[in-house]
């Protein structure tokens, strides 16, 4: 039986035979905010009516529509009832006898609310006690809301009409039109396919304006909970929309393509952000309840304009199938960066500095695991898409973009993507479609390019090889490409592949890094020569992959690794300051350079460190290094000289800066000795002060966290905090708190509450395992490695995707760092037959303490 699983090949035999014209959807949300329908169709549940008209290739051929709900009510095929116990079944209605050409199917069902932010999520607000509903439908979730053909390739049009309670607002794709008796008929949409189709739903609280441009007004909304309406900056996320839409426009070379743009700021969301045509939904911990770094309007402006490039590459054009999933989040990954690396008055031209320290680290972690795969990855069926929002699916892909950017010219890149869209516009495409207009393009012949960058996994390493005579001139230099042995168990071999590379020379001037010559390059094969540099004198650093163009593991010569390590604070631009942190994090997770040697460099070279966004990653990277790579009778030697110096740079740190919160941060994460914690206790009582620096909320609860964790902060404590901050985030940050505190009940109650019972919402689920799991609490968690072996399996095959995905990677023993780890996850993999998606993420948690014990290795031996 399917399940709620579809495979490639029946997505393929149900394109080929079917045209699908327009929807028109009627939802009764009437009861919502009670949690039920108004007619009492059952506790949690609304009514779906979908009529859906479709043409068939065939007479008499048989096919199904996709539907996951408690009931259904009524199937007519062509104004004949079906028996709807019969051919419902498995989440598919059977639909037998087609017409040849057109067919009318209506289906009315009841369908269910959720509280694990898929299908229709809603949420009672803690603050004014209102239901608040929002869709999200990708990968296969519109079933969840309306019968439907869940494919991306059979696109139609949609026409939504919804009863909703008095004084609710009701958003979807489609212009906002004024309600009549609390029900809201919207007029169809374009073509588009069901992933992207959304419903936002309850009293929101929103802010207008408009994007004018060439004589066209698109209207714009933002929307949140009226208890965050007084930390809503709209007039920044306008700015940086604008923004986008005037990058997007001029580089796309068409118009935004639906007739507005809503963006919806929704509780507990499990992404950053869905591409909903013209009705954008977005975690509302992007609104700021309180002093955030510039990084964090750097990330979520990111967000802001990926989520607008979607509204061409994705929604506009849509891939075909799943497997092509990469180059839709890849483009907007890729397109986004470089509107705020390039677009007029961008206040973050550095992101390419941002995304070699952040995205680019998430990619070389992803592609040195067992499931490494190919940016074009195999996706069989939807159990192979779900887990393929990963870090080659994002980060890689878009690295590889900025590549191929590079390689054909960024003028010929957008002069391809512009024929792309007015060529395939409102339809699905595959890769070979954009290829081939890049190829048009540009002249260059992308075919070896996809091969070998596209259809293999892996990473190359690129050093440089350099001789020079008694005087220190170079007689020769070349670029030297290794292929390393793929991990255990992946699949596939390792190959060479061309990269357009800049190999950047630096010396020392007035105690400054400054590069004084950029050469830009094919490298191709095992070995390059760069004449260029032949017959000059030595600088003091040589960089490559200099401007970060190529994706790969990139090592300094010898003496360029003296100078950075002595140096690498003191480079003048930010990009090749991040480029030295990420080889050095690479390093140390590969067991080339100890930890406590990356200790020791971060702490000569962070304190010099200007951008934000790079100080906070060498924070979470270092915290990382010692909880899980340090010798564990070092680990706590590695962890007081880390806090030590994250009190002396907090107390160093200009009053009120950007880095004085992320030092303060740093600081709560891993205070340790009595004397620390009791500063962590004056700051929150106030009997303690660091000039300028805001201790609110946000900050306020990183205190109490740690102290709970400490064994500091009591049940009492978590309750005074929660009663100054009775919201939403303060639920999910007392149950972070409870779950975190040092005792064996504790300990049992929040593994009872996720694990033996299913009623935690989504955002509380994840709030108990990020307490759970304390770096400090090893022993006290110990006993739990082998209760997780004993009911991962059950969990994943009763819960739904995402709260499943986050109980089997979250409670993963990933702290006990042992081969008696190793050996229990080898025995269950061995034993209990589990789906691919999970074996997947259990051999992906293998691989994270393999790495470990060998990083452990190193630096015992150092």
């Amino acid at each position: 039986m399917p399940g709620t699983n579809l495979t490639r090949e029946e997505a393929q035999r149900r394109a080929r035979l079917l045209t699908v014209e327009a929807y028109e959807v009627d939802l009764d949300l009437s009861g919502a905010q009670e949690g039920g329908d108004a007619e009492g169709s059952g506790h949690g549940t609304f009514r779906s009516a979908t009529t859906v008209r479709f043409d068939s290739a065939e007479a008499g051929a048989d096919t199904f529509i996709d539907l996951v709900a408690p009931a259904v009510h009524e199937v007519r095929l062509n104004g004949e009832a079906l028996d709807a116990a019969e051919v419902f079944k498995d989440s598919r209605i059977a639909l037998t006898g087609l017409r040849a050409g057109r067919n009318e199917l209506r289906v009315v069902a009841d369908c269910a609310y959720t509280n694990t932010g898929e299908g229709l999520h809603r949420f009672v607000d803690p603050v004014d006690q209102q239901a608040y509903l929002y869709t999200q439908f990708e990968v296969p979730d519109a079933r969840r809301v309306y019968a439907s053909f869940e494919q991306p390739d059979l696109k139609a049009t949609f026409q939504f009409t919804v009863k909703a309670p008095e004084g609710w607002t009701v958003i979807s794709n489609s212009p906002t039109p004024e309600p009549s008796d609390n029900i809201w008929r919207f007029e169809p949409t374009p073509r588009i396919s069901t992933y992207i189709t959304a419903l936002i739903a309850g009293p929101y609280h929103s802010v207008h304006s408009t994007y004018e441009k060439d004589g066209r007004t698109v209207p714009l909304g933002i929307y949140c909970r009226p208890s965050l309406a007084e930390h809503l900056d709209a007039d920044e996320i306008f700015a940086v929309t604008r923004q986008g839409f005037d990058w997007f426009q001029e580089k796309f070379d068409y118009a935004y393509p639906f007739e507005k743009y809503d963006q919806l700021f929704v509780p507990e969301f499990n992404a950053g952000a869905m591409e909903n045509a013209g009705a954008v939904t977005i975690r509302d911990q992007y609104v700021f309840r309180s002093k955030v770094t510039d990084a964090a309007y750097e990330v979520r402006a990111e967000t802001i304009l990926h989520e607008l490039a979607h509204m061409w590459f994705g929604d506009l054009v849509t891939m075909e199938w799943w497997n092509d999933l990469w180059l839709n989040e890849s483009f907007a990954t890729y397109t986004s960066i470089a509107c705020q690396a390039y677009a007029p008055g961008s206040k973050w031209p550095h992101s390419w500095t941002t995304f070699a320290n952040s995205m680019k680290t998430w990619a070389y972690r992803q592609d040195q695991l067992p499931s490494t795969h190919p940016i074009m990855a195999e996706i069989n069926d939807l159990d192979d898409v779900l887990v393929n929002f990963d870090g080659i699916t994002y980060a890689k892909g878009a690295s590889v973009l900025k590549q191929l950017v590079a390689y054909v010219g960024m003028d010929e890149f957008f002069q391809g993507v512009q024929a792309y869209f007015k060529a395939h516009a409102y339809g699905n495409t595959r890769l070979s479609d954009l290829l081939g207009a890049l190829e048009e393009t540009s002249g260059r012949d992308l075919k070896t390019w996809s091969k070998k960058w596209l259809e293999t996994a892996g990473i190359n390493i690129l050093r440089p090889e350099i001789e020079v005579d008694a005087q220190g001139v170079i007689t020769s230099f070349a670029v030297k490409q290794e292929a390393p042995a793929l991990p255990a168990g992946a699949k596939g071999e390792p190959v060479l592949r061309p990269h357009r590379i800049a190999v950047g020379a630096y010396e020392l001037a007035g105690g400054k890094l400054v590069r004084t010559e950029r050469i830009e390059l094919d490298v191709d094969g095992e070995l390059t020569a760069v004449p260029q540099l032949v017959g000059k004198a030595r600088p003091a650093v040589i960089l490559l992959n200099d401007d970060d163009l190529s994706y790969a593991k990139v090592r300094l010569d010898e003496e360029s690794l003296k100078t950075v390590t002595e140096h690498l604070g003191d480079f003048t631009e930010s990009l090749p300051r991040a480029l030295s942190w990420a080889s050095a994090w690479d390093m140390t997770r590969d067991g080339e350079l100890a930890t406590r040697d990356y200790l020791s460099l971060v702490l000569s070279g962070i304190g010099k460190e200007s951008d934000i966004g790079v100080v906070q990653s060498l924070h979470r990277q270092v915290k990382l290094a010692l909880d899980l790579y340090a010798a564990p009778d070092w680990r706590e030697t590695g962890l007081a000289t880390w806090t030590t110096a994250a009190l002396e740079q907090l107390r160093a740190a200009k009053p009120g800066s950007d880095h004085q919160l992320a030092w303060a941060r740093a600081f709560a994460a891993s205070a340790r000795t009595d004397e620390q914690l009791d500063l962590l206790q004056g700051l929150l009582e106030g009997t303690e002060e660091i000039s300028g620096l805001a201790v609110d909320t946000e900050l306020r609860w990183a205190l109490v966290q740690r102290l709970a964790a400490t064994g500091r902060a009591d049940e009492k404590a978590i309750a005074a905090e929660l009663d100054r901050d009775k919201t939403s985030a303060g639920e999910r940050y007392a149950a972070a708190a409870r779950a975190a505190r040092p005792t064996a009940e504790a300990k049992a109650d929040a593994w009872a509450s996720v694990v033996e019972s299913d009623q935690l919402p989504n955002s509380l689920q994840e709030s108990f395992i990020g307490g759970f799991v304390q770096t400090d609490q090893r022993e006290l968690l110990a006993p739990y490695t082998a209760k997780y072996f004993a009911a991962v399996k059950d969990v994943w095959n009763s819960r739904s995707h995402e709260m499943a995905q986050q109980i089997a990677v979250g409670l993963y023993p990933a702290l006990q760092v042992s081969q008696e780890t190793l050996d229990a996850t080898d025995a269950w993999l061995a034993s209990a037959e589990p789906s691919a998606a999970l074996r997947r993420l259990m051999t992906e948690s293998r691989a994270g303490i393999e790495r470990a014990l060998k990083a452990q290795k190193a630096d015992a031996a150092a």
